[in-house]
């Protein structure tokens, strides 16, 4: 929604600013600006293409105002959609990776609405936003967002973008609905929707509705929700470029948009939008990759948990690694490999201190156990070492691959000698335990 949004205002704008600088004005004044960045800190990853950009695009779950009806019980601001949009360095190609929101993830410490920080911890993704947006503000939101998903991935986030929900059903209803074609009857009274089976125009409270349903469809997960909203998204933007020569809908949609549109400094304004569609304009329909990050239900690691999805390695790590160093991927690709699901509980692992400073083995392992891996024993090494290393016996080979994903810089080396069934992880000093899981 935000990255369609942005990308249509930005060509509409071309075609009226010859008509009267007013319509500028009056769309560039509705466009919120937050500043995000003395939230952020120091410790953040290196941006390794330069020239690319990570925009971080939420769709807020606000409960204020217009958006009061669509939940109970919600005292804060939530993240309902969690994308990053990449745009390379040679602008040929780009990507869209959702994040499920359900997504069992470690949440580092955020700034909170009332000045105090929360401590680490593991919960489900979309939190995060909820932390930081506990006293109401956009741009702690956003901050805490933006942390937990550089934590998670290592990819540095150069912008972001919010929407909330009022301003998606302006959206779509400047452009007279949008034609959805559910295969079977949705009836689900939390997305406050009854759409029979087939093809039919939704708008208001039913296309909202459609892109927020989860339990009533399919399988009930956030995955397939995530289909849906992708697909809803692509058939938005079409209907929106065929409404390019209908100045009332493009006023009404536009109005919409940027009326909803909360952005950094650097892409608050109609100017830098327009900018940003430029960049995307030259992207080829075939090159332009609606991705979700790998994952698995975190029940296979935590019975007790049929709640959560887990991100699967290496295969999530392999997505992360790939853009930030500007790597295309396509969905094929990440289809393809997420069927070779190695569980983090199948994966038994032995950590042995090999950096002389006490406690070390057992403090990763605590991460290790904490993301679900088997712990075989702790203990130290026989001598020091410089850096850390991943040791495997025959048989063991894709088990080492998902531990070594998950241990920044770290390659897993088959060993004759290792101990059988168990992958050994030697700590180094170069290993930093926060790095962990």
């Amino acid at each position: 929604m935000v990255a369609w949004g942005a990308g249509v205002t930005s060509v509409v704008v071309l075609g009226v600013g010859g008509v009267g600088a007013w319509i500028y004005q009056d769309l560039n004044g509705n466009i919120k600006q937050a500043d995000v960045d003395d939230k952020l800190g120091e410790d953040r990853p290196e941006n390794l293409s330069p020239g690319s950009k990570n925009i971080l695009l939420v769709g807020s779950d606000s409960r204020d105002g217009a958006n009061a009806a669509y939940g109970r019980d919600l005292t804060t601001m939530q993240s309902d959609t969690l994308m990053v949009l990449h745009i390379p360095a040679n602008r040929e190609w780009a990507s869209v990776v959702s994040f499920p929101r359900d997504s069992w993830v470690r949440i580092p410490s955020c700034e909170k609405g009332d000045g105090s920080s929360s401590d680490p911890h593991h919960f489900k993704i979309n939190e995060a936003f909820a932390i930081g947006g506990s006293g109401g503000k956009v741009a702690e939101a956003a901050a805490c967002s933006i942390k937990t998903i550089e934590a998670n991935t290592d990819l540095r986030i150069d912008h972001f973008m919010s929407i909330d929900f009022s301003g998606f059903k302006g959206m779509v209803d400047a452009l007279e609905g949008i034609e959805v074609c559910p295969e079977e009857a949705i009836h689900d009274e939390k997305a406050h929707l009854d759409l029979e089976a087939g093809c039919q125009t939704v708008k208001g409270e039913k296309a909202l509705g459609y892109v927020r349903t989860r339990y009533s469809v399919g399988d009930g997960s956030d995955i397939g929700r995530i289909g849906r909203q992708q697909e809803f998204m692509d058939a938005l933007a079409k209907k929106a470029r065929s409404k390019l020569t209908d100045g009332d809908a493009m006023y009404g949609f536009l109005q919409s948009v940027t009326k909803s549109l909360t952005a950094d400094p650097d892409l608050a304004g109609i100017k830098p939008l327009y900018g940003l569609a430029n960049e995307l304009k030259g992207v080829p329909g075939d090159r332009l990759s609606f991705l979700t990050v790998p994952n698995y239900g975190r029940e296979a690691d935590d019975p007790s948990d049929r709640a959560n999805v887990v991100w699967q390695y290496p295969q999530a790590a392999d997505l992360f690694t790939s853009l930030a160093r500007d790597k295309e991927v396509t969905k094929a690709q990440v289809d393809a490999a997420k069927k070779d699901v190695v569980y983090a509980s199948s994966v038994k692992v032995q950590v042995l201190n090999g950096t002389g400073v006490g406690g070390r083995a057992a403090a990763v392992a605590k991460r290790l156990t904490e993301a679900g891996y088997s712990l075989a024993g702790t203990g130290n090494a026989p001598a020091s070492v410089t850096r850390t290393t991943v040791t495997y016996p025959a048989g063991l080979e894709r088990q080492a691959a998902v531990l070594a994903s998950r241990l920044p810089g770290v390659r897993a080396v088959r060993d004759a000698s290792a101990t059988a069934g168990v992958v050994t992880v030697v700590v180094g000093p170069d290993l930093k335990v926060e790095d962990v899981a």
